[in-house]
C-alpha cells in the first residue's frame, strides 16, 4: 500500500462525519425551552473521535439531544495527541493509540500498550467526574472509529458500573487474555451499545461483527445494530437512537447537587 493511499481512511473519516453533522444539524428541530432542568439528574457524556479527526469538530453532536433529561448534562469533546501511526507509515497526527493497518478486520492486531494508555487517561477524565458528585451511572463513554474502540476499553476495564459505553464503527482491541481478566463484576453491568455500517470498508462490518460475541463470552450484555449501506461515518439514525438509549438509562433520582 503506498503512503498516498493509507492516509485516505483518515481524510475520509473527519469529511464524511463533518458533512454528516451538519446535515443533521439542518434537519434538527431547535433547542425546546426546558421547564424541568431542575428535576434533571447531572449526567457526563465523553466522546471520542476518531483517527486524524479531533475534538471541536465532534462538538455539534450534543445539540442533537434535546430532550429535558440532557438539561444537567456536562459533554467533554478532548482531542487525541499527535502522534505516529503505524498504518499511515508513521505520519504524525491525532491517534489515541496506535494502529498497526487499515482497513481493520476481526483479527488486525492491536499496540495494547499505547491503548492503555489511553485508557488511563479516560479513566482520569471519569474520576475527575465522578469525584464532582456525578453518579457513575450517569456517566457515559461513546466514540467512533479508533475512539469506538478506546471507549469499549475504557469501559470494560473500569472497576465501577458506568451508565453505558456507545460503540460507532469499532473494534475490540484486546489480542491477550491477560486484559479480559482484569473486568471487573461492577464493569460487567455496563450496557454496551454497538453500531456499525455494513458498507464500512475502513474498520470492516466483520470487525464489528465479532464484538457481541466477544462481549457475550466475557459476560456482558450488548445491544448490536446494523446500518445497510453506511460506510465509515456517523448517520442521523444511529445519533437519534444513541439519544433515546442514553436517556432511557439516566438516573432520575440523583442525590448528587
Amino acid at each position: 500500500m503506498k503512503p498516498s493511499s493509507a492516509l485516505k481512511p483518515v481524510a475520509l473519516l473527519a469529511f464524511t462525519f463533518s458533512i454528516t453533522i451538519f446535515t443533521i444539524l439542518l434537519s434538527s428541530p431547535s433547542q425546546a425551552t426546558i421547564d424541568s432542568k431542575s428535576m434533571a439528574s447531572r449526567s457526563f457524556i465523553l466522546w471520542l473521535h476518531g483517527l486524524g479527526d479531533s475534538g471541536p469538530a465532534n462538538e455539534p453532536i450534543k445539540a442533537l439531544f434535546t430532550s429535558p433529561q440532557f438539561a444537567n448534562t456536562r459533554w467533554s469533546f478532548p482531542s487525541a495527541p499527535s502522534q505516529p501511526v503505524t498504518c499511515n507509515y508513521g505520519s504524525v497526527m491525532p491517534s489515541w493509540f496506535d494502529i498497526h493497518e487499515i482497513p481493520i478486520t476481526s483479527s488486525s492486531p492491536t499496540d495494547e500498550s499505547s491503548l492503555l494508555k489511553a485508557v488511563r487517561n479516560v479513566h482520569t477524565v471519569i474520576d475527575k467526574e465522578i469525584a464532582t458528585g456525578v453518579d457513575p451511572k450517569n456517566v457515559f463513554i461513546c466514540g467512533f472509529s479508533q475512539g469506538g474502540a478506546l471507549t469499549l476499553a475504557s469501559v470494560l476495564l473500569y472497576p465501577k458500573t458506568l451508565g453505558g459505553g456507545a460503540v460507532f464503527s469499532g473494534w475490540v482491541p484486546f489480542n491477550s487474555t491477560t486484559l479480559i481478566e482484569q473486568i471487573t463484576p461492577e464493569a460487567k453491568r455496563t450496557p454496551i451499545l454497538w453500531s456499525h455500517g455494513i458498507a464500512d470498508g475502513t474498520v470492516l462490518f466483520e470487525a464489528g461483527q465479532a464484538g457481541p460475541p466477544f462481549l457475550q463470552r466475557v459476560g456482558i450484555n450488548c445491544e448490536f445494530k446494523a446500518y445497510p449501506g453506511l460506510a465509515h461515518s456517523i448517520n442521523n439514525q444511529e445519533l437519534q437512537y444513541l439519544e433515546s438509549w442514553i436517556k432511557s438509562r439516566l438516573q432520575t433520582t440523583s442525590s448528587s447537587n
